[in-house]
């Protein structure tokens, strides 16, 4: 009979302990906040060091800080960091919104730290990421989550734009020359001298590169210690509260927490004689006129997020050879000066494009000979092209998108009824997650084509009223003989330079034309 003998290691092999890190936040920096956050950090140092199987891998946190991105968080980045590492094996947080307040965010974070085998332990919810159910309850909680945050939000507009309308609202960050005492704007006298100058020098003449190298030149910091740029200069310039008036709202946040120039999409509250004036109201009246006028000489428009070019060709021609945009500059002869534009890379480096320059009138002069042929041409091709474009095809992909929108509801629905089954307990966490994981699925490649065929038609129409303005325009003369800097603006999207001799226009309608020169 065969002896078995038992070998004993000579040398015991230490069990690995789990390392294990907390994660702490406060979304604000108020007193009470930070000392719930010391209290989070002494609770989790504590408990861990506590448990003989844990070793303590650190507390990572963040103050002042709102849960909707994790962009803005240094504490959680630098945990995520540390987990890809290897430092990290569990991380202990006390509830998903301490994590994340958006759904999206909080999943694919998640997954990423499953990928790398690091868990999080949701002490609130009782949820461990590393349980077979944990991404399903994960998915309900956070969308509480991030409906929570919204309700914070949506709680918080709404005092504030009572605020607004009853001339309550503190306004948290006094602009330069002013400084904050119980809730009002009162002037800090050395910061106003220089907001008096500045506008001093605008009235005198000067525009604000000048007024920016002479503020730059005299040593002046700004509100931050740092060196004047022309956008502050124009910022202190338009500020209504240097004449003491207050105009609130003037930016918003959508639904997705990204904050936007207010253009008229939500309502704005303007109160006069809101704190004492640094300028009177007639010396910033004036300053406005001035600024108006100078843009009106510029072609600047207000609120464009990119000012308006001073010359309609400007921006407008690409390279048909090397594709860069080309350049307006004043050519220097005997004879006399003359306008030209040239591709920018054939200016800088001629040996990698051949194209030369073309002069401004050619451009015009091929545009007035575009406009003319269509005039005659407007029967056997624009008005068939128009009825084409709003006839057939467009019907069809609407038909499209309502039988999608359809698929999509019915989707909904059984998504909706997978839930009540499971919640029932009528079906199994497994059948359940292979179930909802398909209708998922299914939804987002229905709604990717809706959102595709929905793109096309709105490109159709665009095209269409485009056309319907191209037309419009070419009925309202017989010939056309100089050149209209406002119905180039409004009818050509660019022009593509294929030779010295032959350019075309590409109209916002969709159609492209060939001229020669």
């Amino acid at each position: 009979m065969k002896g078995i003998t038992k070998i004993e290691p000579s040398v015991r092999m230490a069990k690995t302990k789990l390392k294990v890190a907390a994660y702490a936040r406060v979304s604000t920096q108020c007193e009470d906040q930070l000392v719930s956050l010391e209290a989070q950090k002494n609770y989790y140092e504590t408990r861990i060091k506590a448990n003989p199987d844990w070793e303590y891998a650190g507390l990572y946190y963040d103050e002042g800080i709102s849960g909707v991105n994790m962009a803005n968080r240094s504490g959680l980045n630098s945990m995520l960091a540390d987990c890809e590492e290897g430092k990290i094996d569990l991380i202990l947080i006390k509830s998903i919104s301490r994590f994340a307040r958006n759904t999206a965010e909080c999943l694919e974070a998640i997954r990423k730290l499953i990928r790398l085998n690091v868990f999080i332990y949701f002490e609130k919810e009782n949820i461990n990421t590393g349980d077979m159910e944990g991404e399903l309850l994960l998915t309900i909680f956070s969308s509480l989550a991030e409906s929570e945050s919204k309700a914070i939000s949506e709680n918080e507009t709404w005092s504030i734009q009572k605020r607004f309308q009853n001339g309550t609202y503190v306004i948290p960050s006094p602009p330069y020359g002013y400084k904050t005492e119980a809730g009002l704007l009162v002037i800090k006298e050395d910061e106003a001298e220089v907001v008096r100058f500045i506008f001093s020098e605008c009235l005198a003449g000067k525009g604000m590169y000048l007024i920016t190298k002479e503020l730059n030149k005299k040593g002046i910091p700004t509100k931050r210690h740092g060196r004047w740029h022309e956008s502050a200069v124009s910022c202190i310039l338009q500020n209504e509260k240097y004449k003491g008036d207050a105009l609130f709202q003037k930016t918003f946040t959508d639904s997705y927490f990204n904050r936007h120039p207010n253009n008229g999409e939500k309502a704005q509250y303007y109160i006069t004689d809101h704190h004492e004036p640094i300028i009177s109201a007639e010396e910033f009246d004036a300053v406005q006129s001035l600024i108006e006028r100078r843009s009106k000489e510029r072609n600047i428009q207000k609120r464009n997020p990119k000012y308006s070019n001073r010359y309609p060709l400007t921006g407008k021609i690409i390279c048909g050879e090397c594709g860069a945009t080309w350049k307006r500059q004043t050519n220097t002869r005997q004879k006399g000066n003359f306008i030209s534009y040239n591709c920018t890379t054939h200016l800088k480096h001629n040996d990698r494009c051949s194209q030369r320059y073309i002069q401004e009138k050619s451009f015009e002069a091929a545009f007035l000979n575009m406009l003319n042929k269509l005039v005659f041409s407007k029967k056997v091709l624009l008005q068939p092209l128009l009825k084409s474009l709003t006839s057939i095809q467009q019907k069809s992909e609407l038909g499209r998108i309502n039988r999608l929108e359809a698929a999509l509801e019915e989707n909904l629905n059984k998504r909706q009824q997978l839930m009540n089954l499971y919640t029932k307990k009528y079906l199994e966490p497994s059948v359940f997650m292979v179930q909802n994981e398909s209708l998922l699925a299914e939804g987002k490649f229905l709604e990717g084509q809706k959102a595709e065929l929905t793109a096309s038609a709105q490109h159709e129409f665009a095209h269409v009223d485009e056309l319907k303005k191209l037309i419009r325009h070419i009925s309202s003369t017989d010939t056309f003989d100089r050149f209209d800097e406002k119905a180039f603006q409004d009818l050509v999207d660019h022009i593509t330079v294929y030779q010295r001799f032959e350019i075309g226009f590409s109209l916002k309608c969709g159609l492209t034309l060939k001229e020669r020169l």
